[in-house]
């Protein structure tokens, strides 16, 4: 499973973004000076960038601003769909064109900056930056690239003036402090770089950058039990993280631990990924998207960045760019693993199941003591209902576990929706006791095995309390409320079935299988008119073959009467569909 950085909290971030922070903002009025042809490229670009195809937006874009070379939308639009997409080296030459109409374009003004600290013209790049620094955001990614410039000429007090400006905005303490402490430990201060990132682990200690630099630190300064003490805190709060395990064995050898930061570049691009992973958190996804691609620019063999920027591809459902982006995730880094799963499962998205197997499966055979490789593919097996197969996987992955925890619940409920897929209910059963086992008041687990119970006429009581507990912990999740009412309905509590089903069909009017569900209710409370309502839903919801058919015969027939076993639709419990 995808392990999600933990950004740094920043609740002003979404202050004022501005136009022109999108890929493709509103669109202006296509230009009447041009030809068809122009009119033409511009409204397909403007089509392909809503539909975040930044290769074809871009190239339509660019042949509008062939018809019309001095045209400033058409450049801002070239430009930003160029850095969103990646080309650097275009972004930064329409860069120039841009801020010549438009001074204070604030992404423009960040791609000249970087392009001056990379070439060492650290005056130049605070020139560019001070004109970006009129919005929040603005104000914040100026204020530490600055810092970082002044840093990466070692004058550290002027490095700390400059982040002193986010003074101002609350919000933006933890980045002054962070920030301040990596510059204070990169110039080599480390009773100043202490007093910062002990502050800043007070008030950020779950950010998995602030606990790899504050703990690298502790481990440089010899104080590596204090240093394993945090990354074992985080590592007991979240499911783990490949970059923490590492510093965490390394901790535990006292091995050398490597410089956070080694260049004044490095520190920059830190800045701008800190603030891209906190920008896709809020859903700041195309700004999100340039500073990945710009911290990237400026530091090609940054994994995190990298790994970032193929999360925001696929959150954002472009999974090709995802794949291509986990590719180049540094074979050397600890994230590298993650990727290769990340690369697999977007594989099965665009349809290519049989090269996600195979990438499965290889890595399965060279990281033969990971449980990951066998966990992943039964989860791309059981999507595919493939249930015998993926349970094999899953019993694979549960044999490498040092040990059983909490947070292995997952693999023994999937497990047990496999065998009992399989028909194999005795094996299923046991897993979900398991599962229950380590996570009691999991509603997932409760809800499918007193589910699968009441089918089975089991333990009828005890199955019901199951699944109202259930209810208790999702109440609005639809497949757990359909649950709880087709209980009531197969103990023939038709009254409190026909309430609990009305409820699920509020929570997902289009599932045809709740429709169903209610139909079959409302008939037995001889509300037939209604129940036919339900059922011709159900039959315009483009339900499965078995349930259409089924459904075909009650509209035609009704149901059995009462002393015959109800003709109905048996929908499996649901596994996580919310």
């Amino acid at each position: 499973m995808r392990k999600k950085l933990r950004s740094l909290p920043i609740t002003a971030l979404a202050l004022s973004l501005g136009t022109g922070m999108c890929l493709l903002a509103a669109p202006v009025a296509a230009q009447s000076s041009g030809s068809d042809s122009l009119s033409g490229a511009y409204l397909a670009g403007i089509h392909a960038g809503k539909a975040r195809d930044t290769d074809a937006a871009a190239a339509y874009i660019s042949r509008a601003l062939q018809h019309d070379p001095d045209n400033p939308e058409l450049i801002a639009r070239a430009f930003m769909l160029e850095l969103g997409r990646g080309d650097l080296k275009k972004a930064t030459r329409l860069a120039k064109r841009v801020v010549a109409n438009e001074k204070r374009h604030r992404v423009a003004r960040l791609v000249l900056a970087l392009q001056s600290f990379q070439t060492g013209d650290q005056a130049k790049a605070r020139e560019h930056l001070e004109h970006a620094a009129y919005t929040p955001i603005g104000q914040l990614t100026s204020a530490l690239l600055i810092g970082w410039s002044w840093a990466a000429e070692g004058k550290l007090e002027m490095a700390i003036k400059a982040l002193k400006q986010l003074d101002s905005t609350e919000s933006f303490s933890v980045y002054k402090t962070f920030h301040s402490g990596l510059i204070a430990d990169f110039l080599d201060q480390p009773k100043r770089a202490a007093a910062f990132f002990e502050r800043t682990y007070d008030d950020a200690g779950t950010s998995l950058r602030v606990v790899q630099a504050y703990g690298n630190f502790l481990e440089r300064q010899g104080k590596s039990d204090e240093a394993l003490e945090i990354y074992e805190k985080f590592d007991a709060s979240t499911s783990g993280h490949p970059l923490v395990d590492e510093a965490l064995n390394r901790a535990k050898t006292a091995g050398p631990a490597p410089k956070f930061i080694t260049s004044g570049l490095h520190g920059a691009a830190e800045a701008l990924f800190s603030l891209s992973s906190a920008l896709a958190d809020q859903s700041g996804v195309d700004l999100a998207l340039l500073y990945a691609q710009s911290a990237l620019q400026i530091r090609p063999q940054f994994a995190v960045a990298q790994t970032l920027l193929g999360d925001i591809y696929e959150d954002t459902k472009r999974y090709q760019q995802a794949i291509d982006a986990y590719k180049k995730v540094p074979a050397t880094s600890p994230l590298r693993s993650n990727a290769e799963i990340r690369i697999a499962i977007n594989y099965d998205r665009i349809g290519n199941f049989e090269e996600a197997e195979k990438r499965l499966k290889a890595q399965m055979e060279a990281e033969s003591k990971s449980f990951k490789p066998a966990l992943n593919l039964g989860n791309l097996l059981r999507g595919h209902e493939k249930f015998a197969k993926a349970a094999e996987y899953y019993t694979s992955a549960i044999a490498k576990l040092d040990n059983v925890e909490t947070k292995h619940w997952t693999m023994f409920y999937f497990r047990g929706i496999c065998y009992e897929r399989s028909k194999q209910w005795p094996l299923a059963e046991a897993d979900f006791k398991k599962a229950l086992e380590l996570r009691p008041e999991q509603p997932l687990v409760l809800n499918y095995l007193g589910y699968s119970w009441i089918e089975k006429g089991l333990n009828l009581k005890e199955a019901l309390e199951m699944i109202e507990r259930a209810v208790e912990l999702r109440p609005n999740d639809g497949y757990i409320v359909d649950s709880l009412g087709w209980a009531h309905y197969k103990l023939r509590n038709y009254d409190l079935a026909a309430k609990h089903l009305e409820r699920a069909v509020e929570l997902k009017p289009q599932d045809p299988v709740i429709n169903d569900h209610l139909g079959d209710a409302y008939w037995r409370v001889d509300r037939k008119l209604e129940a036919r309502f339900q059922w011709q839903r159900a039959r315009d919801n483009k339900p499965e073959p078995d349930v259409l058919e089924t459904v075909m015969k009650k509209l035609k027939n009704g149901l059995a009467p009462e002393r015959a076993a109800p003709e109905t639709v048996k929908q499996a419990p649901a596994e996580n569909k919310t």
